[in-house]
């Protein structure tokens, strides 16, 4: 015995020996980096040694390794500015996600994590049958454009089974909901930060001509003639900035109700990110950011009273939530006109002088309603509408394989999602991408009729409205959303965790 705890602790002396031998020798990396390299040189290096050990993470727990790459989905724009729009990072998120499919799938494998069969996966696979084919179109200018655009639509369609694996248990489920609204409140007060100093906090001197018009736009009230910078906080885009807000404050208004009814923890944390997250969007400068919420919002009050627990009598609370709610909101803005009114003033001067339907430069009908029509009829002028041009090649992204390649694909530009679809995929493009987004929302729909009177509907009627804006509402104006990497890696994540909740329902232990 004593041999053995001598031998013991010879071990722990020469692990301790072999950690600080280690730790120095990293200490003089990196402050030769500092004294020989450059700054980027130093960022990017000090990004790969982070991705190595991410790597290393997700190899031996997908389920840590998977919220590093969440952390790297959000915040890998704030180093893209900074280091030129280096294509490297903007790849590395799609490495680090792979790694995490490897990983679940092999816990899969070994009954580790459980898997499940939507009902809507037929008419997907059969969309993405399609994709595959068009990759091959040949009004294509090159094949690289079809492996962006299958990239784009179906990569992170597999972060589903993630979404579902990853809350098997309440407390994950919780957990999954704790990081997600700290993180977006961070992004939220920075957003704010950002909007009241101007384009010069986070944003270097110097942008990629890529993205130097997305990180400075700046619009101005057409009758007051009051500027305002859109900010886009540790995004490359305001555009993706206030997308991001939409979808954080659905997340945070469900959580806030699913929370209330289930447990008493996490509730601080929702209202506090729900205030940043208002407070942002109302500075973000983004018309459809601030009406795309306003009217979300009067639909998930509706659809929480409607789905209230009135049978336990805990009906209350959900007026509750919904005026608590109100309150954090309204105070955070109070706040904020007290503070920085003229920052507030031009954002409100804007809105109303563009939205307003009595503003004589009112753009709301003429955005909402004959503008999105006229794009897709246009879409069904090209020659090319029975088939198309090829998946990816009006999408997100080609302009960079545009560069590379040197060529100019001669596709016809809509601002129509539905449109883009008829651009790229033809007529039975589109019709396959309403049959699936369709029998994935009827299927969603189902659980959330199943969830009705739980604890657990108002999370979950969130992320089926989330799924209706996404593939149909966004959809109707432009395919951005679609393509945009955030939201898309989040709608697939948000549908697994969605099926996983009525067995989490099923298992129900009061927690109060």
């Amino acid at each position: 015995m004593i041999e053995a705890l001598s031998s013991s602790m010879r071990g722990l002396r020469f692990g301790g020996l072999a950690f600080l031998l280690l730790g120095l020798g990293g200490a003089y990396v990196v402050a030769n980096w500092i004294v020989t390299g450059t700054s980027e040189d130093l960022i990017l290096r000090g990004l790969a040694i982070a991705t190595g050990v991410i790597l290393l993470l997700i190899l031996k727990n997908w389920r840590s390794g998977f919220y590093f790459f969440l952390l790297w989905l959000l915040f890998e724009d704030l180093a893209r500015k900074y280091m030129g729009n280096n294509m490297l990072i903007y790849f590395a998120k799609d490495f680090l996600v792979g790694i995490v499919y490897v990983s679940f799938f092999m816990s899969l494998r070994r009954h580790k994590a459980e898997g499940f069969h939507p009902r809507f996966i037929v008419p997907l696979i059969l969309f993405f049958g399609f994709g595959v084919i068009q990759v091959f179109n040949p009004g294509s200018p090159n094949v690289l454009f079809g492996l962006l655009g299958l990239k784009i639509y179906f990569y992170y369609v597999p972060l589903m089974f993630v979404g579902y694996a990853l809350a098997d248990t309440e407390k994950n489920l919780q957990k999954f909901l704790t990081v997600n609204l700290s993180m977006a409140t961070v992004i939220a007060v920075l957003g704010v930060i950002q909007a009241i100093r101007g384009s010069e906090f986070l944003n270097p001197t110097i942008l990629d001509e890529n993205i130097r018009g997305l990180a400075t736009l700046k619009r101005y009230a057409p009758t007051s003639g009051q500027f305002l910078y859109r900010p886009t906080s540790v995004f490359v885009s305001d555009g993706r900035f206030a997308s991001y807000l939409i979808l954080m404050w659905l997340v945070g208004f469900g959580a806030a109700g699913y929370l209330l009814l289930r447990t008493k923890g996490g509730r601080k944390l929702t209202f506090v990110s729900l205030g940043a997250i208002t407070t942002a969007l109302l500075l973000s400068g983004s018309r459809g950011g601030v009406m795309w919420t306003a009217g979300s919002a009067l639909i998930c009050i509706s659809a929480f009273l409607w789905g209230a627990p009135w049978k336990k009598r805990k009906a209350h609370q959900i007026i509750k939530i919904i005026h608590s709610t109100s309150i954090v909101c309204g105070l955070g803005l109070i706040v904020m006109i007290s503070i920085f009114p003229q920052d507030i003033g031009a954002r409100l001067s804007f809105y109303s002088e563009t939205l307003s339907p009595y503003s004589p430069n009112s753009e709301l009908s003429h955005r909402v309603g004959g503008y999105p029509i006229k794009e897709l009829l246009t879409a069904f002028q090209d020659p090319r509408w029975p088939y198309g041009y090829g998946i990816g090649t009006a999408s997100l992204g080609g302009q960079y394989v545009r560069q590379w390649l040197h060529i100019t694909p001669p596709t016809l530009g809509v601002e129509s999602g539905f449109g883009t679809l008829v651009v790229e995929l033809g007529i039975l493009g589109l019709v396959l991408w309403i049959v699936w987004t369709v029998t994935l929302l009827l299927a969603a729909w189902r659980v959330v009729r199943r969830l009705k009177g739980s604890p657990y509907f108002p999370i979950a009627f969130s992320i089926f409205w989330f799924a209706f804006l996404l593939l149909l509402l966004f959809t109707y104006t432009g395919m951005q959303a679609f393509q945009n990497y955030v939201l898309n890696a989040y709608l697939w994540l948000l549908v697994g965790v969605l099926f996983r909740l009525p067995h989490l329902a099923a298992q129900q232990i009061p927690q109060r």
